[in-house]
């Protein structure tokens, strides 16, 4: 499909800069399957859903991937900023380095204040490789738990550019950037329709019979990343690392059996699921990489609601809420959320989707 169908024009004041207080506050627009749009909060979401209903969330936790530093053993030291996006072993990383032009493999980037201790007061990597888009591996010269924990001294949260951008990141980001459920170190974009949830919102969901369910999908940085072809058969995804217990999946199972209906949060969550249904909607336990990639035409198998924010225009994010609830439907949504000041992206509102078995 051409790239530009899921284009859209976004007011920038429309940008959600912080989260609103408490974090269930959040609006949410619900799309139901028929395209009809209904103004809520995301605090009712136990209203919209029905005792023996599942929700599946993501576990995984955002580390401190954002590093400043310099490239040092040269005539000259620029400034450089890696963004950590996979691990690839205990002491190498692929990032992507900005400016990378300024990098060449067998250079030595030394991370860290000066005045700040991390165990010698720096981390060093050495650039093993680079690609063609800015993406380095680096090789660090700590291992296993030790350069978790100098990363985690020396890193920030690494926060999507269109919130970045716009203002420094601060100590409240570490506390509104991870969600309630994170547990699972390795994620470098928050699963952010997971933000919403209070320990308020959990006990509603389970009072009124509604199961929770965890899985662990390690969010990459490609999540930000428009899609840059002209058509959706030419963008290549990013892989990503997740797991599905095989309790979790006989969970689902069971409930699906009994009439109970599938609500990923996230796209992150609906797409490990997806991962792991077979044909007939099974969902089997699944633990590696998925590139899966969803766009309209897709069929279906394990979700049935999927609860989201609102997406970057052109993204895969957007191209998978089309298939999901009709490229038409999420337009005019999308439209309705602008009109109504609803706020977009990480930080932004959230919307409830309700499977359209004809997009």
């Amino acid at each position: 499909m051409r790239t530009d169908l899921f284009d859209f024009e976004l007011p920038p004041e429309r940008i959600a800069l912080r989260p609103v207080v408490p974090r269930d506050s959040a609006r949410l627009l619900v799309v139901e399957s028929d395209g009809t749009l209904r103004d809520s909060v995301v605090s009712a979401l136990p209203e919209w859903l029905e005792a023996g209903d599942q929700l599946v969330v993501n576990d995984t936790k955002v580390i401190a991937a954002q590093l400043s530093g310099r490239r040092i053993g040269r005539a000259t030291e620029p400034k450089i900023e890696a963004t950590l996006i996979k691990r690839l072993d205990g002491s190498r990383w692929q990032a992507l380095a900005r400016p990378a032009r300024k990098l060449a493999p067998g250079d030595i980037v030394r991370f860290g204040n000066e005045g700040k201790v991390c165990l010698l007061g720096h981390l060093d990597a050495t650039v093993e490789a680079k690609g063609d888009e800015g993406e380095v591996t680096l090789s660090f010269s700590f291992h296993g738990p030790a350069l978790d924990q100098a990363i985690a001294d020396l890193g920030t949260p690494p926060l999507p550019p269109y919130i970045a951008g716009k203002r420094d990141v601060d100590d409240r980001d570490v506390d509104d950037y991870q969600t309630m459920f994170a547990s699972e170190e390795g994620a470098v974009a928050a699963p952010t329709a997971g933000l919403h949830f209070t320990p308020a919102l959990e006990a509603a969901l389970s009072a009124r019979g509604i199961g929770l369910q965890r899985l662990t999908l390690h969010v990459g940085a490609g999540t930000f990343l428009p899609v840059k072809a002209e058509d959706t058969a030419d963008h290549r995804m990013h892989a990503e690392w997740g797991s599905i217990s095989e309790t979790v999946a006989a969970a689902l199972n069971t409930a699906r059996a009994k009439g109970g209906r599938i609500v990923a949060v996230g796209t992150t969550s609906l797409r490990l699921l997806e991962s792991a249904a077979s044909h007939n909607g099974t969902i089997a336990s699944f633990e590696g990489e998925t590139a899966i990639f969803i766009t309209p035409g897709y069929r279906f198998r394990a979700v049935d609601i999927l609860l989201t924010n609102f997406h970057l225009p052109r993204s895969t994010l957007f191209m998978l809420v089309s298939a999901f609830a009709g490229l038409d439907a999420m337009k005019q949504a999308y439209a309705h959320a602008i009109r109504e000041g609803y706020r977009y992206y990480s930080y932004g509102d959230a919307c409830l989707l309700f499977r359209n078995t004809r997009a």
